[in-house]
């Protein structure tokens, strides 16, 4: 019987489908599933209809309502057709009449590529190239044997060595087949031909065998360059076979139900590996897919837990603990497997084992606490420098006693303090915990502290722990964590991303015991934001060190960060007066509601509390729904979510508006210590504020919005991102 599955770029559109549209792609799939081959070629409501003037007899459309068209890949051989596209119908035709479909030579898998495009742009690319020797072209230095080895076949071969630059690739990349451009992304950044075969092409060709249930040789073999029925099958990074109607159902109606069939082989790799001797981490810039491995992993350790065994899935706020509960309630439908999984942010976890009534200290009620310490002892330096000795020193190192603090080395601390001054800071962080304990209260990471050492002294509560959001967790709740796990093969799984820490938590996993060599890493490829914005974001961030989470003496870098997805650049507003960037912020909004994006897909953040009830309060009287991101707010609500950048982390939208990114907002004076009092903490504190505007920008899937009132953000000037 005829089957109809479909393809990841298909699957990319499904946020943007009306229901009518969506219903009818439900239609079209029960027609294939109960018609013969014969009966669909006849079916006068399907039209499956081949097309004047394709430059592939193998590309043809199907109706999936009255003026929308579903573009297919209709195999001479086999009876598995792929839905390639959804569109209107004149805009699917002429995009299904410039696709070819071919299968890689290397991987057997199938490939589309734009070929009326590629033939389009290569005479004028080779024109431009003449006066350039072939050896300082960009893989001038790899040879046509490696290529093909590759899987570069002599199509994509000609367009390659026309070209002289990486910009110019990204011209070429949206139109080629996406495993070939993937190859050539990697060799334009700089990686060896050897490393692009163990990285891309060998982990690609095990996943297609591991799926047409070949052996698993990891080499290439003799393709059948028709053979579509098979390549389809071989392709499952980029073509999904729906087992039923259930299945699709769920497809069609939640995001993340769609993009959990697509993992990337090198993410499959991670998160289904049989199993690790020890911790394991997974790294990777925002949008390359960090937090669905981590859920893939916890599915896969699910079927393996033992009897009484339990997971903890853990991550930095509230918020993210909702969409992790509903990315594993989507993944795991076993409710009573699914209840072995405890899902919460670390300070919960930590409260839950401390068991206390002592109420959390408020971030507002920190300073005077401070200061009511230091009169106490006469201690006569700021409230900031002590929050953060207690900080960064004292619960970082898990110092116990006046002895160690006065032995201990300061890194990271561009403050002076001599043996001889430790005495009173000593005391004077004393008199702030018996203060507050007194009072009934308690820090967050003071509970996080307590709390290891409750469970270092009792039997650990789980069997495995997976971490999201890794790089913003303090060393005392790395503590808590590896004292939660007994230590032994798959304890701890790491996801996170040290581009994106906004909490300054100075950490090296290797420091705390936390051992990742040899089971590390890390991802390159957004699934998330266009090109274009990733290439935005990216640059505020160009040209600055950042520490890795498993050893701090060594830099995390993007080289080699890329999206496949290709869309607008990001949209900049400059207004005279708050009143006027919140009128152009509804105005953009209606804009993209108009465009029939809705509202529970679009997303407003800036750096205030304030701002966000000024920016709800506007956006309501303007007749557009707007709400204050909450952490018990799920992907339902169809009104635009408002929250701070820092609330933001970890989420996604369609579109995003970020506004109030003036010259007084980022960096914000009040959260970076000054220069004279500490270099080294201003310049953390400056980065932290600068990974914030990243954070925030790139929570944009489709489309990004920036405004500001006077002057704009120092951070935007000296990255060069802002547009005349």
């Amino acid at each position: 019987m005829p089957r109809l599955a479909f393809d990841i770029g298909f699957c990319a559109q499904l946020g943007k489908l009306q229901g009518t549209v969506r219903e009818g792609v439900f239609n079209a799939w029960e027609k294939f599933e109960r018609l013969t081959l014969e009966q669909l070629f006849k079916d006068p409501g399907l039209k499956l209809e081949s097309l004047k003037r394709a430059r592939d007899p193998h590309i043809r459309t199907i109706r999936i309502d009255q003026g929308t068209r579903g573009v297919v890949l209709a195999p001479d051989s086999g009876d598995m057709f792929v839905l390639l596209r959804v569109m209107p119908h004149d805009k699917a035709i002429a995009w299904a009449v410039k696709q070819k479909a071919t299968i890689n030579t290397v991987t057997r898998a199938v490939e589309i590529r734009d070929i009326a495009m590629l033939e389009e742009l290569t005479p004028a690319y080779e024109h431009l190239a003449r006066g350039t020797e072939p050896e300082q072209r960009l893989f001038g230095k790899v040879s046509d044997g490696d290529l093909a080895a590759l899987g570069i076949d002599g199509t994509t071969l000609r367009q390659a060595r026309a070209l002289t630059s990486a910009e110019q690739l990204e011209v070429f990349a949206p139109f080629f087949p996406a495993d070939q451009r993937e190859v050539l992304e990697y060799l334009a950044a700089g990686f060896p031909v050897q490393q692009v075969w163990q990285e891309v092409v060998a982990v690609n060709l095990a996943a297609a065998e591991a799926a047409a249930g070949d052996p698993a040789t990891g080499s290439a073999g003799t393709a059948d360059t028709s053979d579509y029925a098979t390549a389809i099958h071989r392709t499952p990074t980029r073509i999904a076979v729906v087992a039923d109607s259930d299945e699709l159902r769920d497809i069609l109606d939640k995001p993340f139900a769609a993009w959990r069939i697509f993992l990337h082989p090198s993410q499959h790799k991670v998160a289904y590996r049989a199993s690790y001797s020890g911790s394991a981490q997974v790294t990777g810039g925002p949008g390359t897919g960090k937090t669905v491995v981590a859920l893939h992993r916890v599915r896969h350790l699910l079927r393996h837990l033992r009897d009484g065994e339990r997971i903890l899935l853990t991550t930095y706020t509230n918020a993210l603990v909702t969409a992790l509960r509903a990315g594993l309630a989507a993944l795991v439908h076993d409710e009573e497997l699914r209840s072995r999984v405890d899902i919460s942010t670390v300070d919960a976890f930590a409260g839950r084992v401390v068991s206390t009534s002592r109420r959390p200290l408020r971030g507002s009620e920190e300073e005077s606490r401070w200061q009511q310490a230091a009169r106490a002892t006469g201690f006569t330096g700021t409230p900031r420098f002590l929050a953060q000795e207690y900080k960064h020193v004292i619960l970082a190192q898990n110092l116990r006693s006046l002895e160690a603090y006065e032995a201990a080395d300061r890194p990271g601390r561009g403050s002076r303090l001599p043996v001889a001054a430790r005495a009173l800071v000593w005391r004077t962080v004393q008199e702030f915990i018996d203060r507050l304990s007194a009072d009934r209260l308690r820090t967050y990471l003071g509970t996080c502290a307590e709390a290891a050492d409750l469970l270092a002294a009792s039997a650990p509560p789980y069997r495995h722990i997976v971490v999201d959001e890794a790089q913003d967790l303090h060393p005392a709740q790395w503590r808590l964590l590896r004292a939660a796990a007994p230590e032994r093969p798959d304890d701890l799984f790491i996801a996170g991303d040290p581009h994106q820490r906004i909490y300054d938590s100075k950490v090296s996993l290797r420091a705390l015991g936390i051992k990742v060599a040899g089971r590390s890493t890390k991802m390159r490829k957004n699934y998330r934001s266009t090109h274009e914005i990733l290439s935005w974001s990216t640059a505020l961030l160009a040209g600055r060190p950042f520490s890795q989470l498993a050893d701090d003496s060594r830099n995390e870098t993007l080289v080699g960060y890329r999206s496949a997805l290709h869309g607008t650049g990001p949209v900049q507003h400059a207004a005279a007066t708050d009143s006027a960037e919140l009128d152009a912020l509804a105005d953009r909004v209606r804009r993209w509601t108009a465009a029939g994006i809705s509202p529970g897909d679009i997303g407003v953040t800036t750096r205030f509390n304030r701002d966000v009830e000024r920016a709800i309060a506007h956006l309501t009287a303007a007749g557009v729904p707007a709400m204050k991101l909450r952490a018990d707010t799920t992907g339902d609500v169809d009104r635009v979510r408002i929250g701070t950048m820092h609330s933001f982390k970890g989420l996604e939208f369609r579109c995003v508006a970020v506004i109030g990114i003036d010259a007084d907002a980022l960096p914000f004076d009040k959260a970076v210590t000054p220069a004279e009092v500490d270099r080294l903490q201003h310049e953390a504190d400056l980065m932290a504020e600068r990974c914030l505007l990243f954070v925030a920008c790139t929570r944009a899937r489709d489309e990004l919005y920036l405004s500001w009132t006077g002057r704009p953000s120092r951070f935007l000037v000296e990255a060069g991102c802002l547009t005349s």
